[in-house]
C-alpha cells in the first residue's frame, strides 16, 4: 500500500466522521437541544426506560408540564439526569417555573440529589434553564455500546485500533 492510498483512506474516514458530527449538530439546532441524544445510565426510570436505552430529546419553548420526562443537569455535575416532573410552581410575577422531579423507580423525589454538592445547598427545585431537553422517543438498549465503552476502556482502544488498522490496510 502506498502513501497516496493511506492518505485517501484516512481522508475518507475523516470526512465520514465530520459528516456524522455535522448531522448531530444540525439535529441539535433543529430540536433546540444541546444534546439531542442521551443514553440512560441507571435504572432509576424503570420500567419506562431501561439502562442502555437511547433517548431522543427536543426542547420546545412551551412550559414544562407535570408528568413530562426531562433530562436536566445539576450545577457542578457533569452527567445529565433523566427523571419525570412530579410538581411544578409557576410564578405569576416573573413568569418563571420551578420543577420537582423524581425517578419512576426511586422512593423519594430529587431534592436530596439537587443538594448533593455544597454549591447547591438549599436548592429545592430545578429551573427550566437546568433542563437539557424533553424526551420525545427512545430506542431500547442501543446505548449499551456506549456504556460498555465507558465501563471497559480497553474495548474502546481495541475498537479504535481495529478501525485504524482497517483504514490503513484497506485497498
Amino acid at each position: 500500500m502506498n502513501l497516496r492510498q493511506v492518505l485517501t483512506n484516512s481522508l475518507n474516514v475523516l470526512m465520514m466522521l465530520f459528516g456524522v458530527f455535522m448531522s448531530y449538530k444540525a439535529w441539535g439546532l433543529y430540536t433546540n437541544c444541546e444534546s439531542p441524544l442521551v443514553v440512560v445510565l441507571s435504572g432509576s426510570m424503570e420500567p419506562a426506560f431501561e439502562r442502555g436505552d437511547i433517548l431522543f430529546l427536543s426542547n420546545p419553548k412551551k412550559a414544562i408540564d407535570i408528568g413530562e420526562i426531562c433530562v436536566f443537569k445539576i450545577p457542578g455535575r457533569d452527567i445529565p439526569i433523566v427523571h419525570r416532573v412530579i410538581d411544578r410552581h409557576d410564578s405569576p410575577e416573573t413568569g418563571g417555573q420551578l420543577l420537582l422531579t423524581k425517578g419512576d423507580n426511586n422512593n423519594a423525589d430529587d431534592r436530596g440529589l439537587y443538594q448533593e454538592l455544597y454549591v447547591n445547598r438549599g436548592k429545592m427545585w430545578i429551573e427550566p434553564k437546568d433542563v437539557v431537553g424533553r424526551v420525545q422517543g427512545f430506542l431500547p438498549y442501543l446505548g449499551m455500546f456506549t456504556i460498555f465503552m465507558t465501563d471497559y476502556p480497553l474495548l474502546k482502544y481495541a475498537l479504535l485500533g481495529g478501525v485504524g488498522l482497517v483504514v490503513f490496510l484497506y485497498e
